[in-house]
């Protein structure tokens, strides 16, 4: 591996690498055409724990044919091959894409987060649909970037947040908006898992493992010596270079019902109460207060608190519940007008509560298409909501267009936790903050490898 490292600007890679041409757009309802038979062809670019997860879902249905498969890791590449060994094998998703462009219809990305944007983004330039997985992107200007090549190709898009085609979630979409609460003035929402590290930089180096790629696993991030335990496999979201912590994770997928049902935008003020930081690892332990522009659904301004880190949530008389029970391990509690409404993460049906007492509600009056008794989810919704939309039957409910506000979101309050309890003032016109010395995390320089 070259040790001299080159970094180049996120734009001039997209201008050098031909992502910035725009060809023309193939609208969706072609591609069961284009590919003789109206099936997909579908390609994975990641095949770890959650990429082995995608791709036994994305090939569950009926209509798909695997064809690519690849991974920096070539254990990871013989397990999913020995579930599609007709689909041809890369470690370089570049290769993968240039090589096979006529022969794939869509592309599924399942990398650490610091690939997403750069394999997504050449699959779109080659007017692919792309599957990526939660958070869309690791970089606010990366996840607009996604959202406004895939609109102007007409692309069909998913983001990997699952959940969202749950019953669960949708019926506290349907009961937040039917007014059930009333104009909701407060969302608190948690999770105590731990992708934070408050320790130093790992010193020295480790053999690279002979089944890795390290150069093709650290892509366009920043070139750091392979260290065992530290990175791959696993580790990777603790880390700022790769992934986005706590929040960037679960925060995605509980932040996903709320802010969906209270038709939010992205946040005017953000402050994260953290550690100070350490340039290297995410805080272990952070409280994100947001502050949103009103909506039909809310008040006139919207608090949205998130916690995160063993521990969390921190007690608030918001968050008691009746008859001293204990607060599901992971959920969000919306604040309204009218009482408030606990949505548990997940696979558990929301409840509310007036005055210190869990109220009934009439559920069955929400047709959701099956019996309250049936509502557990269909694992596989989500990912076949995507085939069916390439090939020209339906929507889907998590496109780029949605994904991407979410996402910037998300990233908003990472960003926070480099200022510790400091008010960060966001503009969403100008994509800028404020404070302009938190704009340097905004974009991110791409390495050459």
């Amino acid at each position: 591996m070259n040790n001299k490292i080159q970094f180049i600007d996120r734009r001039d890679f997209v201008k050098k690498s031909g992502l910035g041409m725009l060809g023309l757009a193939l609208a969706p309802s072609l591609l069961a055409k284009i590919n003789e038979g109206g099936r997909l062809r579908t390609a994975h670019i990641g095949l770890g724990a959650m990429g082995m997860a995608d791709l036994k879902a994305i090939s569950s249905h009926e209509l798909v044919d695997v064809v690519a498969l690849c991974d920096v890791d070539s254990n990871a590449v013989t397990g999913a091959k020995a579930l599609h060994p007709n689909a041809k094998t890369y470690a370089d998703y570049r290769i993968l894409l240039k090589e096979m462009e006529n022969e794939i219809d869509a592309v599924i990305v399942s990398t650490p987060d610091h690939t997403h944007a750069p394999a997504s983004m050449m699959a779109m330039k080659l007017n692919k649909p792309v599957y990526c997985q939660k958070p869309l992107t690791h970089h606010v200007s990366e996840a607009r970037a996604m959202k406004n090549l895939a609109a102007k190709k007409k692309l069909v898009t998913q983001m990997g947040i699952q959940v969202h085609s749950f019953y669960d979630y949708k019926l506290a979409t349907l009961l937040i908006q039917s007014g059930i609460i009333g104009k909701v003035h407060t969302v608190r929402a948690w999770s105590p898992k731990d992708w934070g590290y408050d320790g130093p930089a790992p010193e020295g180096s480790d053999p690279i493992p002979a089944n890795l790629d390290w150069n093709l696993w650290l892509g366009t991030a920043p070139e750091r010596p392979y260290k065992e335990g530290f990175y791959h496999p696993g580790n990777w979201r603790k880390v700022m270079d790769y992934g986005c912590g706590t929040l960037g994770d679960m925060g995605v997928h509980i932040f996903d019902t709320p802010y969906n049902a209270l038709e939010l935008d992205v946040p005017r003020t953000i402050i994260n109460e953290c550690r100070e930081p350490t340039g290297f690892g995410f805080p272990a332990n952070n409280i994100v207060t947001y502050e949103f522009p009103g909506t039909k659904q809310t008040a006139e301004t919207l608090k949205w608190v998130w916690y995160d880190g063993i521990g969390a949530p921190e007690a608030h008389e918001d968050l008691m519940l009746p008859n001293g029970d204990k607060l599901p391990d992971q959920g969000a509690m919306f604040m309204g007008e009218k009482g408030r409404l606990l949505l548990p993460h997940f696979q558990q049906l929301p409840r509310k509560i007036v005055d210190g007492k869990y109220v009934e509600m009439d559920i069955e009056s929400f047709n959701l298409g099956k019996p309250v008794k049936d509502y557990a989810a269909e694992s596989n919704k989500h990912y076949h909501q995507f085939v069916d939309a390439c090939l020209g039957n339906g929507e889907t409910t998590a496109p780029f267009s949605y994904a991407s506000r979410l996402t910037e979101t998300i990233l908003l309050g990472v960003i926070a936790g480099r200022f510790p309890n400091q008010t960060l003032h966001w503009d969403s016109k100008k994509a800028k903050f404020a404070e302009n010395e938190a704009n340097q995390y905004l974009d991110g320089k791409y390495r050459k490898f």
